[in-house]
């Protein structure tokens, strides 16, 4: 749901979303709640005044009741800073909710209050503010259908960053040397059950490097540093 449809238009006609679509491993309905408010107007001045528009309670909830009368079984999220902050540790949970999962995005101050009775969760990206919720909506939707059965290579997605609460290994790619800067030497040698364990202590030591980071008040700690220590 959304006021902005192309956002998402422009989304699912690119990379590995276009490609995931067409193989119809998942499929994608924009509503636009425009199309539910009485002569287009979906917003109004708040209460007790104020700065902005607030989106209104009706076209919001007319267009849930229609998402729900073709999808009666659907999660409703609604993308907002008030909600828990999303992880890739809710990935799976997100997942398996039910097949049809509906993004509701916002748009200037904000939403009718009363819409908090119509949905399921609430969800945040962080603590700062977009323009609205599709921004927030497409990070979230990204990182939701690599985790779809059969959408990349399942060795890629057990190696990714955050999977087992680790930060992913270092890689490289030609040239052998750059600037100086060479690749390890065990990377090159062909020995898989050494290039197994130098990722598995890479992945463990560059964990330790950003919470350290954290731990020094955001310091960053140069990169020929870090890897001398």
């Amino acid at each position: 749901m959304t006021l902005f449809p192309q956002y998402f238009h422009n989304y699912f006609q690119i990379s590995l979303a276009k490609k995931i679509r067409e193989r119809k491993l998942l499929d994608y309905q924009v509503y636009n709640l425009r199309d539910f408010a009485v002569k287009g107007q979906v917003d109004d001045y708040p209460y007790g005044g104020g700065a902005g528009m607030v989106l209104k309670i009706e076209p919001l909830v007319a267009a849930l009741a229609a998402i729900q009368e073709t999808y009666p079984d659907s999660y409703l999220i609604l993308l907002s800073p008030q909600g828990q902050t999303f992880t890739q540790n809710e990935v799976p949970r997100i997942l398996n909710q039910t097949p049809n999962l509906v993004f509701v995005c916002g748009h200037y101050e904000g939403f009718d209050e009363r819409i908090w009775y119509y949905i399921d969760e609430q969800i945040s990206i962080g603590d700062f503010i977009t323009m609205g919720g599709e921004m927030p909506a497409l990070a979230i939707t990204d990182a939701l259908i690599r985790a779809i059965p059969g959408a990349i290579q399942p060795e890629s997605y057990q190696q990714e960053t955050f999977q087992n609460s680790q930060l992913d290994f270092a890689t490289y790619t030609r040239p052998e040397e750059f600037a100086g800067l060479k690749v390890p030497a065990v990377l090159l040698s062909g020995n898989h059950k050494e290039i197994n364990e130098w990722r598995i202590r890479n992945r463990r030591d560059k964990t330790k490097q950003k919470e350290k980071w954290y731990k020094n008040n955001n310091k960053i700690i140069p990169k020929r540093e870090a890897e001398n220590k």
